[in-house]
């Protein structure tokens, strides 16, 4: 494929990071010679210099032949521009960025597509959305459903009282008879690990399943977790992060929203009809405990500052809050999130590239997420009439070593897969990868 990123930045970044293990050929347009300098001396891409609204710009990427346009830089302008110029030049497909939320709510009346962008994003709508993802159940570290919930991935600490606690991959899956859960990784003190049946579960391991959902709350137990329903949720910082995921959550839950800007918590107040909106500063405890922070389940720092939104998550953390999430700029941070006591670090450029990135998949993706601090890629692919898969059992197909199939949906029930399984066109399997193996894993699907 030739894809052409419009922005150098972390989110154009990180997409050209992820497809530097495959044969890809890339195009990043900057008008920031630095930041086209830092690409060039660590991923093997082509670069251009320049605005990506430049007729000549786009021409010298040779646009008329590119099957995708992503425009990611941090003005929204630029980036609409972009994908419908980029569309008219000949781009196959154009996905822009965005600011403004009003656009994605307003899709269909639009019609953005007859004016050429394909697919708009926008982070902050993500990063709000998947907030909301991860508050479904505060024993999690993370949680992703397959096909409306026929099949979930979820994340648990292995606790030093669990049963799992020094037992191996093989093990534990004999103490469910029914066979409804697969053990797909392990990260250990920020390694992860793809696991095989001689690996053990160790004290303080974030382990992640794939699990049919009626045995979510089994695993809990087995990890010696406590499930627990949330009910009550602070949220510090009325950012565009923090009022959509006000919105968001206010639907289900109580939440109070902090902000330290008088003018600004007025004006929330009145947007926000649902959530309790309190002026004051997140980062005095004092004011914390005055509105109730020990009463609260979840606890979601989304201010314009990483430290401030880290250490008050510690904070929530020392006053009882079982489910703490923290935005930070910073994507090294993410790695480090549980180790420091945080339950989740959220990055919304992260995010947002890794939505963008499904459109570069193969092999009928219907979905793909990542595992926050996992080096991996977890994707659910359709298996079509002649697919490789389908030629021999799960045990038989010489399936890359740094994957593994954790789970399929079948005529709308979900079924962990085991080494006698043969897979069936219209199967939609669920793969977890490494960044190096998924070109090799989409083999098996196209």
């Amino acid at each position: 494929m030739r894809i052409i990123i419009a922005g150098a930045g972390e989110v154009g970044f990180h997409i050209a990071k992820l497809l530097a293990y495959e044969e890809q050929d890339i195009i990043l347009i900057d008008r920031d010679k630095e930041k086209l300098d830092y690409v060039s001396s660590h991923l093997d891409v082509a670069t251009i210099k320049g605005s990506s609204t430049s007729l000549k710009v786009l021409q010298e990427a040779m646009v008329q032949k590119a099957d995708l346009v992503i425009s990611a830089t941090s003005t929204e302008e630029t980036n609409i521009a972009t994908a419908i110029i980029a569309k008219n030049l000949g781009a196959k497909r154009t996905v822009a960025r965005i600011e403004n939320i009003e656009y994605l709510h307003k899709k269909d009346i639009l019609d953005l597509k007859t004016i050429g962008i394909d697919e708009i994003i926008s982070p902050e709508s993500l990063a709000a959305k998947e907030i909301d993802r991860l508050l479904k159940e505060a024993a999690l570290t993370d949680s992703f459903d397959f096909s409306s919930g026929m099949l979930s991935m979820i994340g648990l600490s292995i606790q030093e009282d669990s049963v799992l606690h020094n037992k191996t991959i093989a093990e534990a899956s004999s103490l469910d008879p029914y066979q409804n859960f697969v053990t797909v990784a392990i990260l250990r003190n920020n390694e992860t690990i793809i696991p095989r049946g001689n690996n053990q579960f160790r004290k303080d391991d974030h382990a992640y399943f794939i699990v049919c959902p009626d045995v979510i709350d089994k695993l809990i137990t087995l990890t010696g977790n406590e499930s627990f329903q949330i009910k009550n949720v602070m949220i510090l910082g009325g950012s565009k992060v923090g009022i959509n995921a006000a919105k968001r959550l206010s639907k289900k839950y109580n939440v109070k929203l902090v902000e330290r800007d008088k003018d600004k918590a007025f004006e929330l107040a009145d947007q926000l009809k649902q959530t309790l909106v309190i002026n004051g500063d997140g980062r005095d405890i004092e004011l914390l405990e005055e509105e109730g922070i020990e009463e609260m389940d979840a606890f979601v720092a989304v201010t314009g500052n990483s430290e401030t939104n880290i250490i008050s998550c510690l904070v929530a953390k020392k006053h009882g809050v079982r489910k703490t999430i923290s935005l930070v700029e910073n994507i090294d941070y993410i790695q480090i999130s549980q180790d420091i006591g945080v339950d989740t670090m959220i990055n919304k450029k992260l995010i947002a590239a890794n939505f963008i990135f499904r459109y570069i998949r193969k092999g009928q993706v219907l979905s793909l997420t990542s595992i926050h601090g996992v080096d991996a890629e977890v994707l659910e692919f359709e298996v079509q009439e002649n697919s490789k898969i389908t030629r021999h059992e799960l045990k038989d197909l010489n399936f890359p070593a740094a994957a593994v199939i954790g789970g399929v949906i079948r005529r709308g029930e979900g079924y962990v897969t085991l080494g006698n399984f043969q897979f069936k066109p219209k199967d939609r399997v669920v793969v977890l990868a490494r960044p190096n193996c998924i070109r090799k894993v989409e083999s098996y699907f196209n």
